[in-house]
């Protein structure tokens, strides 16, 4: 049985970074297109495999796993030796991959999600931008953009020299945001952007943001 992968058909997100996964592991996949605008994630069928009403949703062979982060976990593992390994074989290397991907979900994440919020969210809404918020939000995102680009000076990617899951996770939430002009990863400093921009070039990466999220892709 095929995995089935229950998102929306627009690369980005966590639905967008687990295709990614896929993809970097050469997993196939049915996608099920869920329509949040037409309520499909409040089903009843939806809710009992989300109880949350949340995408993205997997489906392998009957196991049900929902949250982004999760989900790319298990075909890292499960699928080790297929396609790009994103998760390092010894326990030292795994334990570093934990650990920076601690920091993305501590650090980056909130405050990328803060500016999001603010620069993206609300004025598409029609609602003011809370300068306050963006201005902590920005601090906060710069200090931790200082200690990566320091890191990065050291080794390749942030949890050693090979690209793994620690990595990725930085893709659900950071490319929208440069998308509406806020692009910090690329200017605060030189490992930085030369990480930031090997990330955002992989091949599998480029083609989600051309083609978006379509089952089995031939990549």
């Amino acid at each position: 049985m095929v995995l089935k992968l229950y998102a929306a058909p627009i690369a980005r997100g966590s639905s967008g970074v687990v295709a990614f996964v896929l993809a970097e592991k050469q997993i196939p996949f049915e996608l099920i297109v869920v329509d949040m605008s037409a309520n499909d994630h409040k089903t009843a069928e939806f809710l009992a495999m989300h109880p949350f009403g949340q995408v993205p949703v997997i489906n392998d062979d009957g196991f049900i796993l929902y949250e982004g982060r999760a989900i790319c976990r298990y075909p890292a593992e499960k699928y080790a030796d297929q396609g790009t390994p994103l998760l390092p074989p010894t326990l030292e290397g795994r334990a570093l991959v934990e650990q920076a991907a601690s920091i993305e979900y501590a650090n980056f994440y909130p405050a990328i999600a803060k500016l999001g919020m603010e620069l993206v969210a609300n004025p598409r809404r029609g609602l003011p931008v809370n300068q306050v918020v963006v201005t902590q939000a920005l601090a906060e995102l710069s200090t931790t953009l200082d200690v990566y680009d320091t890191i990065l000076g050291k080794q390749k990617f942030l949890a050693g020299d090979q690209f793994t899951l620690a990595d990725v996770f930085h893709l659900i939430a950071a490319p929208r945001l440069a998308s509406e002009g806020v692009d910090i990863l690329t200017t605060k400093g030189p490992n930085l952007a030369r990480w930031w921009n090997e990330v955002i070039s992989r091949l599998a990466w480029v083609r989600l943001q051309a083609e978006g999220i379509k089952s089995t892709p031939s990549w």
